[in-house]
């Protein structure tokens, strides 16, 4: 308790004395302010569109390793089984083969390729996991059966009719099926699939998730599978991630390395303007830790209102010129490095004023 209550005394002064000094307070915010608000104009701008370009490069589609099977190749539903216990996907499905119906009401309609699905979850396609069989279909498919509320029945041209339970709604990914309609099946009920769709949980992924997928396939003639994935796009993300953050990093090292100079200077300027003062301090006792810890809380106080402040401008800057913002986090850290430089920037001047003789000092008129 004695040490915190130290502590708070040391903060209350420190406080004290930057709004006693207006224009040295005033100038070196202005300072740690411009340093922010120069960081994430710039190198902010620039994390921000990274982050927004590796989000649609880490969208599902092109994380999706799609295998596509010809008629007799052997694929079934049973390979959901042996991918179910994979690590590194986020979701299976596979389809059978397509077959054409129209809405049973409307023997001359449009028809719509429908398809079985096997799926290890339905989060993405909007129906219920385990849903009676029936047909789901996206608005594409509905409004091309004649069907645009939903409701109704299709027939194929094999004779077998299904009622329309439901809209689904497909993700991006799978868009090469659309107009998307399917029967969901149940997993216990296997069946032949000529379309398999596995989604990786990072891009970086997909390369080693591919093998493992043509690997666990099983079919007797693997000429009768082709597996097309998104590798290209991964390799992309990685130069994108490595070129832009290349960039940031350098940007920063050269803005902070500046403003510690100038903190530094600023600094060394007030300390010489209150040697008198420090002197007094060390003539009553105060021990060369206080007079240090003063100089260091002073700037760690200034530096976090000009951090602040140069994050507020900096975020209204780029909201107002329509810029990707960077995460939140990207404005803490450039907050916390701010305030760890303004602080290891001060320690010198901090030194400096505390190995000063305090009777040489009290002589300066």
């Amino acid at each position: 308790m004695r040490a915190l209550r130290h502590v708070g005394q040391i903060f209350r002064e420190a406080f004290a004395t930057a709004i006693s000094q207006p224009v040295a307070t005033a100038v070196a915010i202005i300072i740690v302010a411009g340093m922010c608000a120069t960081v994430l104009l710039t190198t902010g701008r620039t994390v921000g569109a990274e982050q927004a370009v590796l989000t649609s490069i880490d969208s599902a589609g092109t994380r999706s390793i799609v295998v596509r099977a010809e008629d007799g190749s052997g694929l079934d539903s049973t390979v959901l089984d042996r991918l179910a216990n994979v690590d590194g996907i986020e979701w299976i499905g596979a389809f059978g083969a397509a077959t054409d119906t129209q809405n049973a009401a409307f023997p001359g309609g449009q028809k719509v390729a429908v398809r079985d699905l096997w799926v290890e979850n339905s989060t993405w396609l909007s129906f219920p996991t385990g849903a009676e069989p029936g047909v789901y279909g996206s608005d594409a498919a509905l409004d091309t059966l004649g069907a645009p509320d939903a409701t109704g029945a299709v027939r194929a041209v094999d004779g077998t009719t299904y009622s329309i339970l439901g809209r689904a709604t497909p993700p991006d990914f799978l868009n090469f099926l659309e107009p998307f309609a399917v029967v969901p099946r149940d997993r216990a009920a296997s069946g032949p699939v000529s379309v398999l769709v596995v989604v990786a949980q990072r891009p970086d992924l997909v390369t080693p998730l591919s093998q493992t997928v043509q690997s666990v396939l099983a079919v007797p003639d693997p000429t009768k599978v082709q597996v097309s994935t998104s590798e290209n796009l991964a390799t992309l993300r990685a130069l994108v991630q490595g070129q832009l953050g290349s960039y940031g990093r350098s940007l920063v090292l050269v803005v902070f390395g500046v403003t510690a100079v100038l903190v530094a200077a600023i600094l060394y300027g007030l300390v010489m303007l209150r040697r008198k003062d420090f002197g007094r301090r060390r003539a009553l006792g105060a021990s060369r830790g206080l007079i240090i810890s003063l100089l260091l809380f002073q700037t760690a106080i200034v530096s976090a209102v000009g951090a602040l402040l140069g994050n507020v401008t900096a975020a209204l800057g780029l909201v107002v010129s329509g810029d990707p913002l960077p995460a939140w986090d990207f404005f803490a850290a450039v907050s916390l490095l701010a305030i760890v430089v303004s602080v290891a920037a001060a320690a010198l001047p901090a030194i400096a004023a505390a190995r000063r003789d305090p009777l040489t000092e009290l002589r300066v008129p």
